[in-house]
């Protein structure tokens, strides 16, 4: 029985194929828009994820400053820079640290020959490339004389080699950096761009106490970085070291942090937590659309209803049921939102396959939105087919078979 009223749907669709084909359009669009707007917003949010992280996982940086408050108000005094004496007491005294440094940067022309590209200096230890899981491709890290001297040797990143290297091997070659001459003694991994827009590749790293003396003048810290041990809690480590420093910078009860906390892992939850919210809406304002198509079947289902009151009389009078007069427009209806709904899965494929390759986009496909695509434009034909297919089955037959 079951079989039979699906050969008939079929035969009616086929009878009207353009009609058909114009009524389903609006649930394939529906579809269509829905998994896309999903599938680029989860690409989206696994880039934003990939481009925090290359900042480093398990990650705190603090930076000298107070958050802005809601009230404005003057500009006040600068708040002091950091000193080693910080550096050295998070490193001893704080738990779930597994590297802490200091951080200096500056920013100058290096020059190499006739070719010259303006960078960022970044004075630093050996400490920072623990706490930013950031290896080598090629040559070495500095030896500690290296750094208790404040030798000008560099480690330097692929955009560095590309723009001052081009004709040689930067390992063990020399160049001008602020006026001070500076020996490659090794070329980072690539890291590409951060999570803010900047190019990780596009620096100079040397010894903190050559920059501090050669370029900065001082013994101030700008930065620290401290790398953290997954096994400890993130928020416990960071409310030790908040209240280290506060104690250090002789920060009464009463007053603001004069430094802020960077925390990667925080950061990246919270800009995917909003960019996942975003597609949320753009997928339920995608999702309209298959309520429309569902109104254009039901428009399209009143129509053949009316086009074959003679058919359905003559069922009538043979001896059909109503309820399997019903049966058959619901079915029609159904099939009709089905196929509509499995067209527009195969067409968000390509254009996600596609699209998000254009859009600096990894492909993320999503096996749980397409099928609760596919369900709803079922749900979508049976709430709509339901109307016309019980005013089908309502027909009187002696009525239905005077009709012209």
């Amino acid at each position: 029985m079951l079989s039979t009223t699906f050969l008939l749907a079929f035969r009616a669709i086929r009878r009207h194929l353009l009609r058909s084909f114009l009524t389903l359009l609006g649930i394939m669009i529906g579809v269509l828009s829905v998994i896309t707007m999903v599938t680029l917003g989860n690409g989206a949010t696994e880039a934003i994820k990939t481009s925090i992280s290359a900042l480093g996982s398990d990650l705190l940086q603090v930076y000298p400053g107070q958050r802005a408050s809601p009230g404005g108000g003057g500009a006040g005094e600068a708040p002091p820079l950091f000193k080693q004496a910080d550096v050295n007491a998070i490193a001893e005294q704080i738990g779930g640290v597994t590297a802490v440094t200091g951080q200096v940067q500056t920013s100058g022309a290096a020059i190499r020959n006739a070719q010259n590209w303006t960078t960022t200096v970044n004075g630093t230890t050996n400490n920072y490339f623990i706490a930013r899981k950031w290896e080598l491709a090629e040559g070495r890290k500095f030896s500690a004389e290296e750094e208790q001297a404040g030798k000008s040797v560099c480690m330097i990143g692929s955009t560095i080699v590309d723009n001052l290297f081009q004709d040689a091997d930067p390992i063990g070659q020399n160049f001008r950096i602020k006026g001070v001459s500076c020996q490659v003694i090794g070329i980072l991994e690539e890291r590409g761009q951060s999570g803010f827009g900047g190019d990780q590749d596009d620096t100079v790293i040397m010894p903190l106490k050559a920059v501090q003396r050669q370029m900065t003048g001082n013994q101030d810290i700008n930065s620290i970085v401290i790398g953290l041990d997954p096994a400890y809690e993130t928020s416990a480590v960071k409310e030790s070291m908040i209240a280290l420093l506060r104690e250090r910078r002789n920060l009464g009860p009463d007053e603001e942090d004069d430094f802020n906390v960077l925390d990667a892992k925080q950061i990246s939850d919270t800009v995917s937590g909003t960019v996942g919210i975003l597609t949320t809406l753009l997928g339920a304002v995608a999702g309209v659309s298959l309520l429309v198509g569902g109104i254009g079947i039901m428009n399209i289902m009143l129509v053949s209803v009316t086009e074959r009151t003679r058919e359905i009389g003559i069922r009538l009078a043979i001896g059909a049921l109503g309820r399997e007069v019903m049966m058959q427009f619901l079915v029609e209806s159904i099939v009709l939102s089905s196929l509509g709904g499995l067209i527009g899965i195969f067409l968000a494929l390509i254009v996600g396959i596609v699209a998000a390759p254009l859009m600096g986009l990894e492909f993320q496909f999503d096996i749980q939105i397409n099928v609760i695509s596919f369900l709803f434009s079922a749900v979508i034909g049976v709430i709509f087919g339901y109307f016309p297919a019980r005013r089908a089955a309502k027909l009187n037959p002696i009525d239905a078979l005077r009709s012209e």
